[in-house]
């Protein structure tokens, strides 16, 4: 079931049930005249929509929702009526849900959650596109309609993947090769290793396996113990990890990935910051904020060195202070939420299950193989 209401400034809501959590609980999608969220990522199904634009989403309705929702929103007629899960509502969950991994995926080197290879996501996220072309129109106020923008910026990966398909044989990656020709070929791309597509997709022939095909993560050689500074240790703590602060891929995405150590050399006082690298190697410096009790929040730069974030700055610190430290990145974060470990806990246990899905993306299946 679903419920369509009409608010005051004619604005339509489809929803049902579930109640949304966190930001990265959550898939979304903007689409033409609306935004479609599923509030639980671990449990995809009918999406709910709020509608700003009633006559752009009548091209999609439809064929998401089933008649009956189509025409309460048609007729802004406020009901409880029932919602099909439908073939293009299949697709643009899975759509929804590759974007989630982009932007959520909890890659761990700690906790053994191998990072996504962001060229197979990127060029299955561009195929799933193409076959949602019904959700999107030409107005330009949808940034999850880009299908040329994701061939272009992935397409060094469209050779190895081809000798994959050639090697393996696999249906889900001859399906992601012929949508990503045919998406190319709607949105009037034309370049060498599309041309060299289309001669594949005619002519297979034989290749390599797949762990000589992509590069696989660099291995951490993670730092233990203290970082070798002088001074009694006052104090140390594991702090909150809000994947929330920074982008993808800057901190591993385990819960005890980020430490801190307070120590007293005379009567000077310093906190020390460790945060465990993730799988990127950003040029821009991430920062921790350091709060002691109720005072205000003190910037401490980190700086990574190898595999580690780590900073340091003379804070004024006892050994029954109460000490919150959090990393993030200026200018991206949106400030120190809810505490929220049981979602990242059920994050986590869903990366693991995706990583054993029978449906899973390209880019899960090279993960699993650890190649």
């Amino acid at each position: 079931m679903a419920d369509v209401v009409v608010s005051g400034d004619g604005t339509v809501r489809v929803s049902g049930a579930a109640e949304p959590g966190s930001d990265f609980t959550r898939a979304v999608l903007d689409v033409a005249g609306a935004t479609l969220s599923w509030p639980d990522v671990t449990a995809l199904g009918v999406p709910d929509a709020e509608i700003h634009d009633v006559s752009r989403a009548q091209q999609w309705l439809w064929a998401v929702y089933g008649e009956n929702v189509a025409t309460a929103v048609h007729t802004a007629d406020g009901a409880r009526v029932v919602a099909e899960e439908t073939e293009l509502a299949r697709v643009a969950a899975r759509l929804a849900l590759g974007y989630w991994a982009a932007r959520w995926w909890p890659a761990s080197q700690l906790d053994g959650i191998p990072a996504l290879a962001p060229e197979l996501l990127g060029l299955e996220l561009a195929a799933l596109t193409h076959q949602c072309q019904q959700l999107f129109d030409d107005v330009l106020d949808q940034p999850d309609d880009l299908v040329a923008e994701l061939i272009e910026e992935h397409e060094a990966a469209i050779e190895p993947l081809v000798q994959w398909w050639r090697a393996a044989r696999l249906e889900p990656v001859e399906r992601v090769l012929r949508l990503v020709d045919a998406a190319a070929d709607a949105v009037g791309l034309d370049s060498e290793p599309l041309r060299r597509l289309r001669s594949a997709l005619d002519d297979p022939g034989t290749s390599a396996d797949l762990g000589s095909l992509f590069a696989p993560q660099s291995d951490f050689a993670l730092a233990a113990g203290d970082s070798g500074a002088t001074g009694r240790v006052v104090a140390r703590g594991t702090a909150v990890n809000d994947w929330r602060r920074y982008p993808p891929g800057f901190v591993d995405a385990a819960e005890d990935a980020v430490t801190w150590i307070a120590r007293a050399t005379g009567a000077r006082r310093r906190i020390e910051v460790n945060a465990v690298a993730g799988h990127l190697s950003p040029a821009v410096p991430l920062a921790a904020d350091v709060r002691i009790g109720d005072g205000p929040a003190n910037r401490v730069p980190l700086a990574k060195h190898d595999d580690l974030w780590t900073g340091q700055a003379e804070i004024a610190v006892t050994a029954n202070s109460r000490i919150d430290v959090g990393v993030l990145l200026p200018g991206f974060d949106p400030g120190p939420g809810e505490d929220t470990r049981a979602e990242r806990d059920t994050i986590r246990d869903f990366a693991r299950e995706r990583l054993a899905a029978a449906d899973p993306f390209l880019a899960e299946i090279v993960a699993a193989s650890g190649d």
